[in-house]
């Protein structure tokens, strides 16, 4: 920026809100520009749904569940995506286009609990404006529903529709770049609350009893061999 360049940064744009603030001042001295890949809010299912909960006037709250269960092998657990001090841990490097998209159809958070926190999965309770939802992430291949294939990554919402996120996402890096270069990229504001809730979940304190409780934990909790040799199975 201070050489006279616009940047694209992929996610997570930073780890801490604070690191914004710095950006955003660095854009106003320089007279650049920081943009940030926010793929989801370009699929023109999730468009959609969007349009949906904007046209719904009854003033009720959504019921939802994402689920994201994708295996990752031993290298992840020694390459710097293992360390949170470099990744920000599971949930940034997993959930960050998750909690964004979450961000982008239902409104702001306004509460965010955290009910388990670990280097292989997480899980939660998020409220927004329009949404209850219960989130789960793990990259532990055992997390896997019963009848689900090699990942399972879904938003389930009450009354409106199971949205499957393993198909049809394939092309939206290109979509990305492509708006960028047409001046329409994401701006520092639009990732401010994905950064916010995920820095929330880094520090916060476990709550398993606060909030409604995503189906799948209870098998995580109560699963005693989950680890071989150090790494989660």
């Amino acid at each position: 920026m201070r050489s006279g360049a616009d940047v694209i940064c992929e996610k997570p744009l930073v780890l801490e809100v604070s690191d914004i603030d710095e950006l955003a001042a660095l854009e106003k001295q320089t007279g650049r520009r920081v943009n940030t890949i926010l793929q989801l809010r370009l699929h023109p299912s999730i468009i959609a749904l969007r349009k949906q909960i904007e046209a719904d006037r009854s003033g009720r709250m959504f019921e939802a569940d994402l689920t994201y269960v994708t295996a990752r092998g031993h290298w992840y657990y020694e390459s710097w995506k293992g360390q949170q001090a470099k990744s920000g841990g599971i949930a940034t490097n997993i959930g960050m286009h998750f909690f964004d998209m979450l961000t982008f159809v239902f409104g702001r958070p306004v509460a965010n609990i955290v009910h388990h926190r670990a280097i292989d999965c997480a899980a939660g309770y998020l409220q927004f404006e329009r949404a209850r939802v219960r989130w789960f992430l793990s990259i532990n291949k055992r997390d896997k529903a019963p009848g689900e294939g090699f990942a399972q990554r879904s938003l389930t919402i009450k009354d409106v529709g199971v949205y499957d996120f393993s198909k049809g996402f394939e092309d939206l890096h290109n979509v990305s770049y492509q708006e960028i270069l047409a001046g329409r990229g994401f701006p520092l504001s639009a990732a401010r609350p994905s950064i916010e809730t995920v820095a929330h979940i880094r520090t916060a304190p476990i709550e398993p009893g606060k909030g409604s409780v995503h189906p799948q934990l209870a098998a995580v909790l109560s699963d005693t061999g989950r680890y071989l040799d150090g790494y989660p199975v």
